[in-house]
């Protein structure tokens, strides 16, 4: 009876640490996941800044996603191998330092760099938060609270990047969009090393450094390729050919997973379907998600006149819809329903939003048009986040805890970099298609101009919603799991010695 009493009493202790240390988890998430788009708004400022070209700037955006994404399966597994915590505490560390080295950018160069570096250091954090939220949560209540606050920090982080870089945009200049970066991750060290506990790291495997080359390579000529589409055209011989070594390179990488002695993505980790699922409906999702956020960031500031510090404003509802959707109707709802009854539902919504988007003119209003749309896609993400993340790293040997971690995360970074470049080349060649066909003798250049960049922004927002409905439909047909079993704590875990 006095060995229970005292586990009791070690259990409330740890109880009142483990909430602490989701501030901290949550703090350093929301810092990696705002850097994907707290730029965006002041790209138009750091472009002049630097004297980009047009073609180049995309690079900002996309330096740090292809990184981020193409890194996150190696900083899974130096998460398993070195210990959480500590890769963790590196993690923050070197993101503060890049965000340092790219706020005092004097070239496009350096800052390309910089963003780059950011995303390979938020590859080691990431994952190693996801781990730590879900080996510190295993109680099915405590877990589904944990995961709502982490999925609602996930969906939206992109949308509050928006309102701070239009904040500090207008008010400072572009270069605090990185700089402020450095004192969150202070504070996330700090509280790190006073609040958080893990496991010893496990020394006795090594890293797969082919599967990594093999990996990132693959993505990074995929989304390169897609880039490069636009300016080319997709049946330019470069960019064919880009397409087919991507292939290859990611064909190679799960062939070598299989044989590989210490492979960076165990392909077991794959083959339980209901995980399988959440990988493939987040990286669909989030394509039709950072659409949307790109085409709604230009058409507010290009098409309707707005300040950066408005644009970002305008996110705001969409942003609360997130939070909404995400702790106080996922989180509800997940230990009593399947995880695909609320995923389908959310991608639906989030597809309708998109569709309401596709009627938009150059005289839209922001209330009667673009608002209705915001909530819905919030909602929708709301809703599939939060059982995405929950579903996918439920039931995973402490060993592997790491890298499905990852895996959740390179989905999501993926499928935004595949979403920016390839919804941004639909855009433009529909928008130059549209302009050369209705600049006809003494047209009006200052009306069709505009006309044709809407028209580009809808055909991308048709693509984007169809891809939304695609992640819905993968959702019903392959995340089968039932009720009870996406928050259990693994038993693997109990038993795994500390040692």
């Amino acid at each position: 009876m006095s060995v229970t009493h005292t586990g009791e009493s070690a259990s409330q202790e740890t109880d009142r640490h483990r909430w602490w240390a989701l501030v901290v988890i949550a703090l350093a998430q929301l810092m990696v996941v705002l850097d994907a788009t707290i730029v965006n708004i002041a790209l138009p400022s750091a472009q002049h800044a630097l004297h980009m070209s047009d073609g180049n700037r995309q690079w900002v955006i996309t330096a740090y996603s292809l990184a981020f994404g193409g890194l996150l399966l190696l900083g899974g597994r130096i998460a398993d191998l070195v210990g959480r915590k500590r890769t963790f505490v590196v993690g923050l560390a070197g993101f503060a330092l890049a965000s340092a080295f790219g706020g005092a950018a004097t070239s496009s160069g350096m800052l390309y760099g910089a963003r780059a570096l950011q995303g390979a250091f938020a590859a080691v954090l990431a994952p190693s938060a996801l781990s730590l939220l879900t080996t510190t949560f295993t109680h099915p209540g405590e877990r589904g609270k944990a995961f709502g606050i982490y999925g609602a920090l996930a969906g939206s982080g992109s949308a509050i990047g928006f309102i701070v870089g239009g904040v500090l945009t207008e008010f400072l200049n572009w270069r605090w969009c990185l700089y402020v970066n450095v004192p969150i991750a202070v504070v996330a060290v700090l509280g790190a090393l006073a609040l958080l506990r893990d496991r010893p790291g496990r020394t006795d495997a090594r890293l797969d450094m082919l599967g990594a080359a093999l990996g990132c390579g693959g993505l990074v000529a995929v989304v390169y390729g897609f880039s490069e589409a636009q300016p080319r055209g997709w049946t330019d011989p470069v960019v064919l050919s880009l397409f087919a070594l991507g292939t290859a390179l990611l064909l190679a990488f799960v062939w070598w997973q299989s044989r590989a002695p210490v492979p960076l993505l165990p392909l077991h980790v794959l083959r339980d379907r209901n995980r399988a699922g959440c990988f493939l409906t987040m990286l669909l999702a989030v394509v039709g998600m950072f659409g949307l956020f790109l085409f709604m960031t230009y058409y507010l500031q290009g098409i309707l006149g707005y300040s950066p510090l408005r644009t970002g404003l305008a996110f705001l509802p969409m942003t609360a819809a997130i939070i909404t959707g995400s702790t106080q109707i996922s989180a509800r709802l997940l230990r009593h329903v399947p995880p695909r009854a609320l995923m389908v539902p959310g991608t639906l919504l989030a597809a309708g939003g998109l569709l309401l988007l596709t009627r938009l003119t150059v005289d839209s209003h922001y209330a009667s048009e673009v608002l209705p749309a915001l909530v819905l896609m919030g909602l929708g993400m709301g809703l599939t986040f939060m059982p995405v993340f929950a579903t996918a790293t439920a039931g995973v040997a402490p060993q592997d805890s790491g890298v499905t971690s990852a895996t959740a995360n390179t989905s999501q970074q993926v499928g935004g970099s595949i979403g920016t470049a390839l919804l941004n080349t639909l855009a433009t060649t529909s928008s130059a298609a549209y302009v050369t066909a209705h600049l006809r003798g003494g047209a009006d250049r200052a009306r069709v101009v505009p006309e044709g960049i809407v028209h580009g922004y809808t055909v991308a927002i048709w693509w984007a919603a169809a891809v939304m409905l695609l992640a819905g439909l993968v959702a019903g047909l392959m995340v089968t799991g039932r009720a009870p079993k996406h928050g259990a704590p693994a038993k693997a875990p109990v038993r795994e010695p500390v040692a």
